[in-house]
């Protein structure tokens, strides 16, 4: 007992070592981006979709992981689910990096921030889930916060908003599909491909490539948007069969924080006193979803053991067993368990459980 205590331990810290390092390089991933400069943000995201398939193609052969593909290809309906999931996450992927390069390093960092709220508001209107309290109290907040950065900025907060909802979306759609991380990874980007190498091709011909032309150096930075696309992916689908979804839903924050980090200190981006007001309400808004999932999360736990402590014939003569107790030990649907983007830490909010639902940077 105390040498599977002991390991299980050591799994654990090595799931957060992952999740540290996934979430980290999602959070450091706007450092790259200029780095491939001449290029435009549609030859970068052009090249991000042909190189992650090469990336995941050579690790899925590698791993002798391809049996589902014939599963996928004999169900018409998740086919379509995955061509709109890489349609969704092209506009994702396409605004981060354009916003990156164009200096909005800060507002594509508030896109992930209200990206667990966007979520709850989705849950409500799509799926018409009931929130507690303070969820309600956390959503109002936030929308308080998208308008005083909108009278901050003089104009919508778009980029943000675009990229809260597409993610917020993609996740959903994620969920309906039901596949792996880097299985998902590769068939929407198989979906991508021809089109984007379509793309280059074409611009190629016309002379604004810059992926011949711009030296060795150049064209090998352009090929790694596979591997910083991928690496990530990796590190979270390793760290979330160890850790509780709890921890990786407070993980989640520490990729808008160092984004939001590198805008004020790297790239110097202004920061005018009604946009600071915006992010307090944003924050605060998260804090109370963090609080209240945290509680919930507690009794239930609370109340699991109380019901586990319940003599057996207690049980069997029909005791009602805690609705908290019952939705903890509730198995956790295949769907959530193979889903790849980030956990939102709001049990009741299905969109969200993702995660990985990847954060799409």
């Amino acid at each position: 007992m105390a040498e599977e205590a002991t390991t299980a331990a050591g799994e654990q810290r090595t799931g957060l070592l992952y999740g540290i390092g996934a979430y980290g390089m999602w959070g450091l991933v706007p450092l790259f981006w200029p780095l491939l400069k001449p290029a435009g943000a549609v030859e970068i995201l052009a090249h991000r979709m042909v190189w992650s398939l090469v990336f995941v193609g050579v690790a899925l052969l590698a791993l002798r992981r391809w049996a589902w593909i014939g599963e996928l290809v004999r169900q018409p309906r998740r086919l379509a689910l995955i061509g709109f999931a890489a349609a969704v996450i092209t506009v994702n992927w396409g605004v981060y990096i354009w916003s990156v390069n164009a200096g909005h390093v800060v507002e594509a960092s508030l896109g992930y921030f209200i990206n667990p709220l966007v979520t709850i508001a989705m849950g409500v209107l799509l799926l018409k889930e009931r929130l507690r309290p303070v969820q309600w109290t956390a959503v109002a907040v936030g929308a308080t916060a998208v308008v005083v950065l909108a009278v901050g900025y003089g104009r919508p907060p778009w980029i943000s908003l675009t990229l809260a909802f597409s993610f917020a979306t993609y996740g959903l759609v994620k969920k309906k599909v039901n596949l792996g991380g880097v299985e998902s990874l590769a068939a929407e980007t198989a979906m991508q491909f021809l089109p984007a190498l379509a793309y280059l091709v074409w611009l190629g011909f016309h002379g604004g490539a810059t992926f011949a032309t711009g030296g060795f150096g150049h064209s090998a930075l352009l090929a790694a948007t596979g591997i910083v696309t991928a690496a990530p992916l990796v590190c979270f689908g390793a760290a979330a069969i160890r850790v509780p979804l709890s921890t990786l839903g407070l993980l989640q924050y520490l990729a808008p924080v160092f984004q939001f980090g590198l805008g004020i200190v790297y790239f110097h981006e202004e920061m005018p006193a009604e946009r600071w007001a915006g992010f307090a309400l944003v924050w605060l808004a998260l804090s109370l979803l963090t609080w209240d999932a945290l509680r919930t999360a507690r009794r239930g736990r609370i109340a699991l053991a109380a019901a586990r402590a319940m003599p057996p014939e207690t049980v069997a003569d029909g005791a009602p067993v805690p609705p908290e107790a019952a939705a903890a030990a509730a198995p956790v649907p295949p769907e959530a368990a193979g889903d790849s983007a980030p956990v939102p830490p709001v049990p009741p909010v299905a969109p969200g459980a993702a995660a990985a639902r990847e954060p799409a940077v």
